[in-house]
Formats: C-alpha cells, sequence, structure tokens
C-alpha cells in the first residue's frame, strides 16, 4: 500500500470518526411551571450608588389568580411581524404571535407563538417595574401586579405608542410609553415625576421569566437553548440545566448569578430561532440577573439599573428595549451597527453573537453571510447552496490544485515505487529512506493528498451548522419535493419516493435511516463516481474499505438536513471535474469505465498446484 493512499485512507477514517463523536453527543432535559409574578422584597441600602440587592420571587398563583390574570384588560399589539396583546395588569409583554412564521410548512399550519401569559402553559413574558429605596416600600412603585391605566395609542404598532399612567399616595406619578418598531423590538419609556415633598429614590428593573423549561426543546448539542447574556464585552451562553444548577444566593432567595456590567450589556432567553432579550441603555452600568426559582420552576433573567434619586418637583426618564421574535440576522445586525432596521438609534455592541455561531464562528459567520447574498441574488435557497459551493471551492482552488498535481505526481512515481520496493525487500528502513529521497528527488508531497479532506471537515461543520442554526434556513424551499432544506430528504426508498401509495417512515425513525431518499443516494453515487478516477488499491483490505466508503456515508448523512447533503453532492461533483482535468493536464486519463469494470470482477481464487508426477504426496 503506497503512502499516498495509507493517507488518504487515514484521513478519511478520521473524519468519519469526528463526524459520528461529534453527532452522538446529545444533552439531557429537565423541570416544568407555574406562578404570577415577581411579588419583590428588598434588604435597602438607603445611600447605595447602585441598586441594593433585590429578591424577585415568584409564587405559584392560585387558580383564581391565574383566571384574574387573563380576564386582566389588554392593549392590541399589531405590526407588520407580530400580533399579541399586552396585560395591563404588570404592563406585561405576554402575548405575541410571529406572523410571518408556522408551525410546519403547512400554510395551514398555526403561526408561531413567541410569549404566553401566566396561566397557560409555558408562561413566558416580559415585564419592566420599579424597586423602591430609601423611605419607599413595594406598595409606592408599580409592580408586577399594577393594574395601568390607559392614557392614549390604542392599539400598540409602528409609530402609534401606547401611554399608561399610574400613581401612588405619596405623590409619585408613574407614566409608561410603550412603543414598537417594524421588526421585533419594543421601547418600554417609564418617567417618573416626583409632586410630594420629600425625595424619592426607586431603581428600574426589566425581567423576561419563563415558567418551567420549554417543552418544544431539541435538546440537541449544536445549537444553544437557554440564556444568552452579553456583560462588558463577554458573551455567556447557560442552557436549562445549568441554569437550575447554580448555587443558592441567599440575598436572591433563589439560585442565581449576579453579574455587574459597566459599559454595554443584554440578557434574555434564546432558543434555536426565537428569543426574548432585555436590553438597558448602553453606556450606564446595570446588574444583569440569572435565577432560578426552585419553588415554583421558574427561570429569569433580569436587568437592574442604579438607584435613582428624585427629589420633589423633578422627574426622571428611563428606557428599556424589549427584543421579542426571530433570530433574523438582518434585523440583529441592524440593531448592533445602527440601532433600529430603519432610521437610527443606540447601537447594541455584540449583539450579532445572540445568533450561535458556534466554535467556528470565524467560519459560520462568513459562510452565512455570503449564502445571505447569493440568496438575496438567486431568490432561491437550494440553487445559493450551490453557488456557495462554487465560491468555497474556488477559494481553496490554490491548494486543491497543488494536492490534487501532487497526486498525479505521486501516480507516475508508481513504477518506480515498485522498483524500490523490489530492491529493499525486506529492509523496510532502507525502503523508507530510499522512498523519502525520491519524494524530496521528485518535489513530491506524499501528504498533500489528504489536504482537500482536511479543508472540508471544518467547511462541512460550519455549514452544517449555518443551516442547523439560522432561521433564514428554516422552512427554506429549493425544487419539487425539497421544500425545506433544514430537514432531511422527505423522499424514501420504502415507497419508491411517492410511486407507491403508502407514507414515507416518520423522520428521525430508524426506518427513515434505512429508507433513505434521493439526496443521500446522489450523494453515495458521486462519491463512488469520484473514487473510480483512479484504479482499484492492489491491498484487499485497503479495497474493501473505498468500497465500502461511499455506501457508508449515504446512510450516515441520510438523516442530515437536505441542504448539507446538496452542498456535499455539489462538492463532490466539482471535485471530480477538478481531479480529471488536473489529471489529464499531466497527461494521465482516467480510465472511469474500466476501473468501474474492474471492481466488478471477481477475484481470482488461489489454487493449488498439483504434484509434479513422480512425486511423493507430503514430500517436496
Amino acid at each position: 500500500m503506497d503512502d499516498q493512499n495509507k493517507n488518504l485512507i487515514l484521513a478519511t477514517v478520521l473524519s468519519l470518526v469526528v463526524i459520528m463523536v461529534w453527532f452522538v453527543l446529545f444533552p439531557p432535559p429537565e423541570p416544568v411551571v407555574d406562578p404570577n409574578a415577581p411579588a419583590v422584597t428588598q434588604t435597602d441600602a438607603p445611600n447605595a450608588a447602585t441598586p441594593p440587592s433585590a429578591v424577585y420571587v415568584a409564587a405559584k398563583p392560585a387558580a383564581a389568580e391565574a383566571a384574574a390574570a387573563q380576564a386582566a384588560p389588554r392593549l392590541t399589539v399589531d405590526t407588520p411581524e407580530l400580533a399579541g396583546s399586552i396585560s395591563l395588569v404588570g404592563a406585561r409583554l405576554d402575548d405575541l404571535k410571529l406572523k410571518a412564521y408556522r408551525e410546519t410548512i403547512d400554510p395551514q399550519s398555526e403561526t408561531v407563538r413567541l410569549l404566553a401569559p401566566v396561566g397557560q402553559e409555558n408562561a413566558y413574558y416580559a415585564l419592566s417595574g420599579w424597586g423602591p429605596a430609601g423611605d419607599l416600600d413595594y406598595a409606592d412603585v408599580p409592580g408586577a401586579n399594577t393594574e395601568w391605566r390607559p392614557a392614549g395609542g390604542g392599539t400598540l404598532a409602528p409609530g402609534n405608542p401606547v401611554k399608561l399612567t399610574w400613581a401612588n399616595d405619596k405623590g409619585l406619578a408613574f407614566v409608561r410609553e410603550i412603543s414598537v418598531d417594524e421588526a421585533f423590538m419594543f421601547t418600554v419609556t417609564d418617567t417618573v415625576t416626583n409632586t410630594g415633598g420629600a425625595e424619592a429614590r426607586l431603581f428600574p428593573y426589566g425581567i423576561v421569566a419563563q415558567h418551567g423549561k420549554p417543552t418544544d426543546l431539541e435538546n440537541f448539542f449544536v445549537s444553544h437553548e437557554g440564556v444568552v447574556a452579553r456583560a462588558d464585552g463577554t458573551l455567556t451562553e447557560t442552557k436549562y440545566d445549568d441554569v437550575a444548577d447554580l448555587p443558592l444566593v441567599e440575598r436572591e432567595g433563589a439560585k442565581a448569578e449576579v453579574v455587574e456590567a459597566a459599559t454595554d450589556g443584554w440578557i434574555g432567553f434564546a432558543s434555536k430561532y426565537w428569543m426574548t432579550v432585555l436590553v438597558p441603555e448602553q453606556g450606564k452600568p446595570f446588574t444583569s440577573v440569572t435565577k432560578y426559582v426552585a419553588s415554583a420552576d421558574i427561570y429569569q433573567t433580569e436587568v437592574r439599573q442604579p438607584v435613582v434619586a428624585i427629589a420633589p418637583g423633578a422627574s426622571v426618564t428611563n428606557a428599556t428595549r424589549i427584543f421579542a421574535g426571530a433570530k433574523e440576522w438582518e434585523a440583529i445586525r441592524a440593531y448592533q451597527n445602527d440601532g433600529a432596521v430603519t432610521g437610527e438609534g443606540q447601537p447594541i455592541p455584540g449583539f450579532i453573537d445572540v445568533i450561535d455561531w458556534g466554535w467556528f464562528f470565524f467560519l459560520t459567520k462568513p459562510i452565512f453571510q455570503v449564502l445571505h447574498w447569493l440568496h438575496g441574488v438567486i431568490g432561491n435557497m437550494g440553487l445559493a447552496i450551490i453557488a456557495l459551493t462554487f465560491v468555497l471551492k474556488l477559494i481553496v482552488l490554490p491548494l486543491a490544485y497543488k494536492s490534487y498535481v501532487s497526486m498525479a505526481r505521486m501516480k507516475e512515481l508508481q513504477p518506480e515505487m515498485e522498483a524500490l520496493k523490489e530492491r529493499a525487500g525486506e529492509d523496510k528502513q532502507m525502503l523508507q529512506r530510499e522512498m523519502m529521497k525520491l519524494y524530496k528527488d521528485k518535489k513530491v508531497n506524499p501528504a498533500a493528498g489528504c489536504l482537500p479532506i482536511l479543508i472540508q471537515i471544518p467547511i462541512f461543520f460550519s455549514l452544517y451548522k449555518v443551516i442547523f442554526v439560522t432561521i433564514e434556513l428554516r422552512q427554506a424551499p429549493f425544487f419539487g419535493w425539497l421544500q425545506d432544506l433544514s430537514a432531511p430528504d422527505p423522499s424514501s426508498l420504502f415507497n419508491l419516493f411517492g410511486l407507491l401509495p403508502w407514507d414515507a417512515p416518520a423522520q428521525g425513525s430508524i426506518m427513515a435511516l434505512i429508507f433513505i431518499g434521493v439526496l443521500p443516494i446522489l450523494l453515495g453515487i458521486t462519491m463512488w463516481l469520484q473514487q473510480k478516477l483512479n484504479p482499484a488499491p492492489t491491498d484487499p483490505v485497503q479495497q474493501q474499505v473505498f468500497a465500502w466508503m461511499p455506501w457508508i456515508f449515504m446512510f450516515m448523512l441520510g438523516g442530515f438536513a437536505s441542504g448539507l447533503v446538496l452542498y456535499w453532492i455539489t462538492n463532490n461533483t466539482i471535485t471530480f471535474i477538478q481531479q480529471y482535468l488536473i489529471m489529464r493536464s499531466h497527461g494521465h486519463k482516467p480510465d472511469i469505465f474500466g476501473n468501474i469494470k474492474s471492481g466488478f470482477k471477481k477475484k481470482p481464487v488461489a489454487v493449488e498446484k498439483a504434484p509434479a508426477k513422480g512425486a511423493k504426496p507430503g514430500k517436496k
């Protein structure tokens, strides 16, 4: 077995092992939920420059309280992207659907629900409030159960904010204005006016609460689901299980992690495609809190801002933004760069990292950007993936060219290599020494054949990540039966690709992995044809490895996203053409049909020679 083929087999087996290990790791699941809202208690430090320690602990609501929460008066939310309502109890953003996204590719399926009010399964909502400091207590500030009064605006829509009011009996008047843009960003602007005779001290906070772990979690390690936060340039991702395992913090009254941020940051919950994130004013200090209330099974993220002192006759204004919607790259990038999807606002540093780019972020980000641009130009995501494959092959062409040239030269050296083996006989050291000298004299790198495969591994993983986590690939159609490039090929051998009158096996089942679709079969064929550019190796073990490899990959990748399999087929086809042309340019014409025929020939069976005439049996 020559060194080139050894290296090729080694690289291929290693890549196979890496892929299999990479897809074997699955994370575990956890608990469920049900409360009303943060009932706040606090240890006060009257002269604190930052918010005193606050404990937001939600108790499980009684059935009557849950019913009252659902019966609370509401304001309608209606934007190009969102539909829902805001409860006037706590001014909670707790009822939100995404108009442009459906649960399945069926156009009649339900639109995706992002937020749900208390009393419904997996309640999930955002709210804002004020924490008391100094001589104030919680009865003096609007909190989670305060019923606000509408003061104008009607339906919340872009360009049409709503205004809410509430006042206490100590001369503090609270005005809350809620606005929303054309995409997914809400802005809650709170103004407090002190008409009393004494200074008032209080601090604003925002909360996103998730009652129980979401039931639709994929629990797949490739994408992050849980808390996502940034503080002073540091990104933190915490899965739900890890939130539940946080240490108990006495001052918080729950398992918690408290982080002080000096300049920038945000915090909230993110799933693969959706998120709800609190964004305080950037450039100012705030406290970021991740919390799990075990007694009520609530996951909670908070933003607390510094205590403000309001003199008699003065007022103070605070603004907090809440992103509630789909993780659309263009919208998120606009918020990061310009602070708004249209016009200008306060930029949100690092906001693009709410999308889980993974370890290969230096590849996944540019790969997605190119794919997104190609999709905008072409208008079809499948064709954009094919075009992206051409772009990637063009980028690595110089390296691939050197590799293929080296492989072609290795073939030219085959006669000399065979002569060396005969001369060296059983002297392995001499053979190795002479081979190295031959490689050096002929300027051939025996490891060059591995390069295309080694380059392919990080690109494959990065593209897999892009297809798996970006919402732009979700339910993206190609042609014909391929209507969701983020899902496996739905066609199946089981019903002869729809020709027989019964359904294909359910996706993810063992039967679906056995009775694969059209794309995986095309993948196996392109890998097999690529092999046939070269004669079968003489070593029987090597022959078996090469013979089975395309079909193993065919079944192994059959359950992968069809967009990824489409990329692999295109990549194999381009590689085949490249190798063929390079080999022809170096005077070696591949005998593809001859190699195919030889692969089907039966190996000659060794027959024991009959003993010579006169020879006695058993004697030589």
